[in-house]
């Protein structure tokens, strides 16, 4: 009973791993075009570069990034 418990656990943790990923990418996608769309108006440019190089960044994360686990600190290393 505890394997399975210990499979499906981790079957949920990499979905949501996997949705986040998925989520960054969106988020990222509609941030670079708000910044082309900003960048249109001279008056918006400088705020609409800033927009678009953020949501690069967010796209690139949510395509080549990983999410870290939380490592406990208590445990000690094997020698």
């Amino acid at each position: 009973m505890t394997e399975q418990k210990s499979t499906s656990q981790e079957l949920v943790r990499a979905a949501g791993r996997g949705l986040v990923h998925l989520g960054a990418i969106v988020v990222g996608f509609i941030m670079m075009i708000m910044g082309v769309a900003m960048g249109v108006t001279v008056v918006m440019l400088p705020a609409g570069i800033a927009v678009g190089i953020a949501g690069l960044f967010v796209f690139l994360w949510g395509i080549f990034g990983r999410a870290q686990r939380a490592t406990k600190t208590s445990e000690t290393p094997q020698p």
